[in-house]
């Protein structure tokens, strides 16, 4: 039933993002903020200001809202490829796979369904980890409350024009080599195990990060514009000011974080997602 793919997505989701947030926290100001030499010293000053309770600021409001992003990307996922293909997830399971086309095409589909919900969402959690003090926000609400009180609704979407360019190709880029992973490691005409489930979801994480880290880092940068730091009119103008001021690197600052990041998060996500899938679809015939 199609309200099975968004229960599961949910629910792996939420366990995915606990397992990667304090890497993401790192990623973030890497990103968004210059006073860090490398991944080494971002830990050692965030620890030593902070304390572990700094690699998990912000991760209440993702967590409680990220089931909803990711009920979204995979429900509309199979949903979209279930209506390309005009068949039903069992029977890709059993081996009818999807062309490369019709798993790109869908993925598209759902990065573009999930930015509406994401924009908003994403923004609060980048303000939230990218501040290393409590001075200004308190906490997610007290951060909204912020945002609207000083740039209006229009400020909830700062940075979902780079939000769009990064996750409609990178959500069509993510599905197919799990796919194309998932069906290699399994025997033809047979369910995949969890060792190909995890490879495949581990790979898809990295190898759709390594496309998606230099549009990432112009969002976190926008998203951060206007929280007390350097303001950016656009995606375009932050481009040209941190080439100039930093060079081409400046767009590849956290790949290795999100590479390492990427591996273990969504190869539990995909595994959580298929499992509960498993679960749940004879409870519902």
């Amino acid at each position: 039933m199609p309200f099975l793919e968004f229960i599961a997505g949910s629910i792996s989701g939420a366990v995915g993002l606990t397992v990667g947030h304090p890497l993401d926290t790192v990623k973030v100001r890497l990103q968004a903020q210059s006073v860090y030499k490398g991944i080494f010293h971002c830990v050692a000053k965030t620890y030593t200001h902070e304390g572990l309770r700094g690699f998990f600021k912000g991760m209440a409001f993702p967590v409680l809202t990220n089931g909803l992003i990711n009920s979204i990307v995979f429900g509309s996922y199979g949903n979209a490829l279930d209506f390309l293909t005009q068949s039903q997830r069992s029977d890709r399971i059993e081996g009818k796979a999807a062309s490369a086309a019709h798993v790109f095409t869908a993925g598209c589909f759902s990065g573009l369904v999930q930015v509406c919900c994401c924009a908003p969402i994403d923004l609060v959690k980048v303000r939230l980890q990218g501040q290393t003090t409590s001075d200004r926000y308190r906490g997610p609400i007290h951060c909204v409350t912020v945002i609207l009180r000083e740039e209006g609704p229009r400020g909830l979407f700062r940075g979902g024009l780079a939000l769009v360019l990064r996750d409609v190709p990178c959500y069509g880029l993510y599905f197919l080599p799990y796919e194309v992973t998932r069906k290699a490691l399994t025997e033809s005409g047979k369910q995949p195990g969890t060792f190909a489930i995890l490879m495949a979801g581990g790979i898809a994480g990295v190898v759709t990060w390594a496309f998606a880290t230099p549009m990432d880092v112009v969002k976190a940068r926008l998203q951060m514009s206007g929280a007390g730091g350097r303001v950016y009119r656009g995606v375009l103008h932050c481009m040209r000011v941190s080439i100039r001021e930093e060079g081409v690197r400046v767009f590849f600052k956290g790949l290795l974080l999100n590479s390492l990041r990427a591996f273990p998060v969504n190869a539990v996500t995909f595994l959580s997602y298929e499992s509960l899938m498993k679960a749940l679809c004879p409870l519902a015939t």
